[in-house]
């Protein structure tokens, strides 16, 4: 792997997650805060947690404290509210892929049982951990009568192909 692989990666976990949005704008305020027993909650609740797994993941890596404090538990906040949070923590996330070089990746930039941890071991699973949220947003999305389409990686690589270099 080398930077712009990751880059190329992170492209398409940006754009699984817009997907994502756009179902989400279509529910009723109902359907999208509607406890959920299974995994993180709600379908406000995962995308929260969505946005603030990346989010103190990121600002790890950049050594600096997180998540931000909208990403607590909001019982008030509204979908607007928790996009453009959401659209902070990507643009925050692109920033950092802009700087990242193929020497980083060996890099052990965390502390404490995440010490071991390289950079590239982060940056995977990060991007494991949104494939992972979002196919069980994709199917309680289902559930509330949302038509969906698939996240696979294959279908990204289909339309934009990767060029090394």
């Amino acid at each position: 792997m080398n930077a712009d692989a990751f880059r190329y990666l992170y492209n398409y976990h940006f754009a699984e997650n817009r997907k994502i949005w756009n179902y989400v704008m279509d529910l009723s305020e109902e359907d999208f805060t509607q406890p959920v027993e299974y995994s993180i909650g709600s379908v406000r609740d995962q995308v929260v947690h969505l946005a603030d797994v990346d989010d103190v993941w990121f600002s790890d890596l950049r050594g600096q404290d997180g998540p931000t404090e909208w990403l607590e538990p909001m019982s008030s906040a509204d979908r607007q509210q928790i996009r453009s949070g959401w659209d902070l923590v990507e643009a925050g996330m692109r920033q950092y892929l802009e700087t990242l070089q193929d020497n980083m990746l060996s890099d052990k930039p965390l502390s404490g049982e995440d010490a071991d941890l390289t950079v590239w071991q982060v940056l995977l699973h990060v991007i494991n951990h949104g494939t992972d949220h979002r196919a069980q947003l994709l199917r309680l999305l289902n559930d509330l009568g949302q038509r969906t389409g698939p996240q696979d990686l294959v279908f990204h690589i289909y339309e934009h192909p990767y060029s090394a270099g």
